[in-house]
């Protein structure tokens, strides 16, 4: 275990590095060169402050007081940053990376700790990565396509032509299948075992009795009530508190207005603390964006026109993957319809974004590779594939989807997209021990179920309608695709002010809390997925409350 220094060390030093290859830092540098030069102080400059960003402070100081003395640097710098708004982006920044990365590590511990510490989650990863990539090799051979190719130019000029109208194209896609689909996972995870319990031993960690059969550490009721405790009884929500019957002036109004002062702050940490009692509709975008540090500056839009004409130079076979789970998904969806054209643009775009390689410094899963023609095994002739590490799987667009109600412009609906994955989706469709990850979630509904509704969890089991084979594909998915958009957002709202996938897990729990009466009477699985087959008229928040604080422990 890290002491708490030197876990501090390591950590300020991760952040650092991360930051000198930032924007934020280019934008800095920039502008100390040009300061430098105007002021012929440059040989001052870096050899006072060697350090990270001590040239650019020390020369904007400089230029609004040119008296300044390097005895009282340091103490003007402090004071310069917090009149200049340097100091909130600098703070934004920090903030957004304590909330991404993980705790580090012992220095000593090898890489792969830092992925996941557990030997046997690991392994199960592997297993799987070689399972979808079987899947994907065998469709490639069978449909005789290619993994990538150059498009010809009179494709590429056809695609940049109907580039804001790919909705109306009808591509023959009944060749393609999708990878794999959530209840593929679910049986890969119930076959998951700890290797250092004995079969005799297994089933009574906690007499468990769900599918979920691995020894991790689940928060039980009051500590997620200590956990979730904004979303107590007496705390005012978004959700509730707005609705038609309690007069805006007791909760919206004020609401509304530490909102709008939030944003004036432009601080990312009141603004994620801000959300977890709800986000107000005309608020919700800006608020994201700075929970996320999301600012779409002319470099970003030049990157995301970089990755279209990416997309637009070469065909991935993963492309036909995306726009057959547009079509099976968002597409028939009586909320997303209507952005078909939005949800190509960014998942396309997505799959050649080789930044989102980063993610799986401490994500379990690792990137699938690819070889040029010839040269299988050799790894100076190795590339990731697709890009981005990522294979889109069924129901995968339907992460973008509702993010579409809130971002019009592409190119920061793309930025938004992939923070909220290497954030939190990435966690849903891989083999982890994190609490966030979808075997904890997993575990988490389980035993909420097993423990606080047990009459219901034991015959439910017994008709052979296990709850987990119910709930599974709302969890892997965020609820998108199954709550109605409005509240949705409403529990994405507490996902980024808490982050915490946690709450997924509880409200799969709630759901069936609330329909307890009627699945007590079913007597088969069929029966019980028609009960929980509509989602779209549960209102998220006074589930969540009811089950966590009107729960008896």
């Amino acid at each position: 275990m890290l002491d708490q220094d030197s876990g501090l060390s390591l950590t300020i030093a991760r952040i650092v590095q991360r930051l000198k290859g930032s924007s934020l830092h280019s934008h800095l540098e920039r502008q100390a060169r040009l300061l430098a030069l105007m002021y012929n102080q440059r040989h001052r400059v870096r050899k006072k402050l060697a350090g990270f960003f001590g040239c650019y402070y020390h020369c904007q100081v400089s230029l609004h007081k040119p008296e300044i003395k390097l005895e009282s640097l340091k103490e003007d710098i402090k004071d310069f940053l917090k009149t200049s708004g340097w100091e909130k982006k600098l703070q934004n920044a920090v903030y957004s990376e304590l909330n991404m990365f993980p705790s580090p590590c012992h220095p000593a511990a090898p890489p792969e700790h830092m992925k996941e510490p557990l030997a046997y989650m690991r392994k199960a990863q592997g297993s799987w990565e070689k399972r979808i990539l079987k899947s994907l090799n065998s469709m490639c051979t069978e449909l005789s396509i290619p993994l990538a190719q150059k498009r010809p130019v009179s494709e590429q000029k056809e695609l940049l032509n109907k580039w804001n109208e790919m909705g109306t194209d009808e591509p023959d896609l009944s060749l393609f299948r999708p990878v794999y689909a959530p209840k593929d996972f679910l049986e890969v995870l119930m076959n998951l075992r700890n290797p250092n319990y004995e079969n005799g031993e297994q089933p009574s960690f906690r007499n468990h009795l769900g599918l979920i059969q691995v020894p991790l550490k689940v928060k039980d009721i009051p500590e997620l009530k200590e956990e979730f405790s904004e979303l107590s009884l007496n705390i005012g929500q978004l959700g509730i508190d707005d609705s038609a019957q309690v007069p805006p002036e007791f909760f919206e109004n004020e609401h509304v207005r530490v909102g709008q002062k939030v944003l004036a702050e432009q601080d990312s940490a009141a603004a994620q603390q801000y959300v977890r009692q709800g986000s107000p509709t005309a608020l919700r975008a800006d608020l994201w964006a700075l929970i996320l540090n999301i600012s779409n500056q002319p470099e970003d839009i030049l990157y995301y026109e970089q990755l279209k004409s990416n997309v637009i130079q070469h065909n991935l076979l993963v492309d036909s993957l995306i726009y057959k789970d547009v079509k099976l998904t968002a597409s028939n969806d009586d909320y997303y319809f209507v952005f078909e054209d939005y949800l190509y643009q960014v998942l396309l775009c997505f799959s050649r974004d080789t930044s989102v390689l980063e993610h799986f410094t401490y994500s379990s899963a690792t990137p699938p590779k690819s070889y040029i023609r010839g040269k299988l095994g050799m790894e100076e002739y190795a590339v990731f594939y697709p890009p981005n590490g990522v294979i889109p799987f069924h129901g995968f667009s339907m992460y973008v989807a509702p993010l579409c109600f809130l971002y019009h412009e592409p190119s920061k609906l793309y930025q938004i997209f992939r923070e909220m994955y290497v954030r939190f989706f990435f966690r849903l469709h891989s083999i982890s021990s994190h609490p966030s990850g979808i075997v904890s979630l997993c575990l988490l509904f389980e035993t909420l179920l097993q423990t606080h509704l047990p009459q219901l969890f034991y015959h439910l089991r017994e008709i052979g309608a296990q709850p987990l084979r119910i709930s599974f594909k709302w969890m892997v998915r965020a609820f998108s695709g199954y709550l109605a958009t409005d509240q949705l957002l409403l529990l994405w709202d507490r996902i980024l002010g808490y982050n915490s996938l946690e709450i997924l897990a509880v409200l799969a729990a709630a759901v069936f809390a609330f329909r307890a009466v009627n699945l007590m009477e079913v007597t088969s699985l069929a029966a019980a997925e028609a009960v929980l087959a509509d989602l779209s008229t549960l209102k998220v928040m006074p589930l969540l409350q009811i089950f966590l604080f009107a729960t008896v422990t």
